[in-house]
């Protein structure tokens, strides 16, 4: 079935189009992109684990132009496959592990604390607050730049750095998009570089610090693997999170039995909401990976070099796996959704993300009992990576 996946219609609410590719039963050419559709949640789940399938970066040209943006993707963990692969993630994970994530709860509940006592002060003034701008969003952005050691004058340069360069993740990014990339991708390079620079000469208790020390088997990261992982990480660290939890809040606002139970048991549903969040409105939605060699997928026969792309939010709606799959149940269990992808490319930020989410949802609830949305919430004009701009809320008295 012929899917236009930059129709505005179709960003809006993809999931009808979706469940209808799924009924195919099977993955589904799509002519105009020369790809195969994998919408089923095991055709999907698939294609993120079957290892005759890579994620291949194909650099842009001309390469002087795109040349920072290349290597940042090429030297990076998502864009790598074994055995590069598996070095890097072997040496990202002795620095980024989950003890480290962990060690990180006090500053995130510090953090939530801090944003919700402003939160507070503008609904003292009568004002309305932004979900997203006020809280989904810094609260993430600030716990990963502590981590890497950003000084928080530049913490406002992060975001549009990370938004400019994951349009690119979209299907037919624009002109002026690949111009934005191109230049956030070559600030954000020279930046990290700086600060790698500067840890090299004064080391600190950073993770650029850990990353430049990091050692397995005689092996350690280059320049442009150290920086290319600290860019992924800004961006995977926060934008599954901010994107997670805002699709999540305005589809329990729309489901009035789900918003109640967040608002008199947020502690005690706080772990099966955050993985509904994540189902019900994936983050992540387009992920595709290439045959390196002729493989099937679904009854579906790949020939080496032709594209598949698991699509997660369909995958998290599919019928056979989850039972009123189209409702939201912020108590489901078991939910084996794969809104944080699958196998080795299981996305990098998902622990920090659970981490955050896990404290910061319960948090805003309990600290404001009558939590309202008002208006409606401004959705981000992009599919692949599917999030709100703006959610304007209050807490009524």
């Amino acid at each position: 079935m012929p899917i236009d996946f930059k129709d505005p219609a179709f960003i809006a609410n993809p999931y009808p189009a979706l469940k209808e590719l799924r009924s195919y039963g099977k993955p589904i050419w799509h002519e105009e992109l020369g790809l195969f559709l994998a919408a089923k949640h095991r055709d999907a789940n698939d294609v993120l684990r079957n290892k005759s399938l890579g994620r291949i970066f194909i650099p842009k040209q001309p390469e002087d132009d795109w040349h920072d943006f290349n290597w940042l993707h090429s030297d990076s963990i998502l864009d790598s496959e074994p055995p590069k692969h598996t070095r890097l993630r072997s040496l990202v994970a002795k620095a980024f592990n989950r003890n480290k994530i962990e060690s990180l709860r006090p500053q995130i509940e510090a953090l939530t604390d801090e944003l919700l006592n402003d939160i507070e002060a503008k609904i003292a003034r009568g004002e309305n607050f932004d979900i997203i701008a006020d809280y989904a969003e810094p609260l993430p952005v600030k716990v990963i730049a502590a981590l890497l050691g950003f000084p928080a004058k530049d913490e406002h340069l992060l975001r549009p750095w990370s938004q400019a360069i994951v349009k690119m993740y979209e299907v037919g990014p624009s002109v002026q998009q690949q111009n934005e990339a191109k230049q956030a991708a070559n600030e954000f390079a020279d930046y990290v570089h700086g600060l790698m620079l500067e840890r090299r000469v004064n080391p600190g208790t950073d993770l650029i610090t850990d990353l430049a020390r990091v050692e397995e088997a005689g092996e350690k990261l280059n320049a442009q693997e150290l920086i290319a992982t600290c860019v992924l990480l800004l961006n995977a660290g926060h934008e599954a999170s901010v994107n997670g939890f805002g699709n999540g809040m305005v589809a329990a606002w729309e489901n009035p039995d789900q918003w109640e139970i967040l608002k008199t048991r947020p502690d005690e549903v706080a772990e099966t909401a955050i993985e509904e969040f994540l189902r019900i409105d994936a983050p992540l939605h387009f992920f595709d990976r290439t045959a390196t060699a002729d493989t099937e997928i679904g009854g579906v026969a790949i020939k080496q070099g032709q594209k598949i792309v698991s699509l997660l939010g369909s995958a998290n709606r599919d019928e056979e796996v989850f039972e009123n799959a189209d409702q939201m149940d912020i108590t489901r269990d078991p939910n084996p959704h794969i809104g944080f992808g699958a196998g080795i490319h299981f996305c990098l930020g998902g622990p920090l993300a659970r981490l955050e989410m896990g404290i910061s949802l319960p948090a805003l609830f309990k600290r404001f009992p009558n939590l309202e949305i008002v208006g409606t919430p401004v959705r981000r004009p992009t599919f692949s990576l599917r999030g709100y701009e703006s959610i304007y809320a209050t807490n009524r008295k």
